[in-house]
């Protein structure tokens, strides 16, 4: 099977922004009304991930997908995501900041953020707007384990690319 990634986020979290980037897509990105299959990318509903009524479709999609990306917008100081919720998953977790460009943005707080949802895995900082990070994303999602994706990051030593790791600490 080839390697696809699903993203889940916030309503304007940047999902569709950060797929069509990913994809070379210059086109405006529209509202995401239900599951929509790209190549190795599916972009889901932020309703999907705000409302815990719909947690079965992002659970049932997560069996089509080998990783997921769990988005936090770095302008908004609202996290969605309930603490280890990326543990309930068994597919390989990427913590992605969004909007890292933007005036508003608060990386730090994104950073802490993120790690309350993802204990174990790689997170990235990326801007859709100027290519930030779009490389990091297309080389862990090649990747089929946790240890070649802790690796790339450690010999890349990226201020964008960072492992957390509070499972074990």
């Amino acid at each position: 099977m080839k390697n696809r990634a699903m993203l889940i986020g916030a309503i304007g979290a940047g999902k569709s922004t950060l797929t069509n980037s990913l994809l070379g897509k210059i086109v405006p990105a529209i509202k995401t009304q239900t599951l929509v299959y790209y190549d190795w990318i599916v972009d889901t509903p932020g309703e999907y991930t705000e409302n815990p009524f719909f947690y079965k479709n992002i659970m049932a999609t997560a069996l089509e997908v080998t990783h997921i990306f769990y988005l936090q917008d770095a302008t908004n100081g609202k996290m969605i995501f309930p603490p280890g919720f990326s543990m309930g998953f068994s597919k390989l977790p990427i913590g992605v900041i969004t909007k890292s460009d933007h005036p508003d943005a608060n990386i730090e707080r994104s950073i802490e953020m993120i790690r309350s949802v993802i204990s174990f895995g790689p997170i990235v900082i990326t801007s859709s707007v100027n290519g930030t990070g779009m490389e990091h994303l297309k080389a862990l999602v090649d990747m089929d384990d946790m240890a070649s994706m802790k690796n790339y990051v450690e010999n890349k030593q990226d201020d964008y690319l960072l492992f957390t790791n509070d499972l074990y600490s």
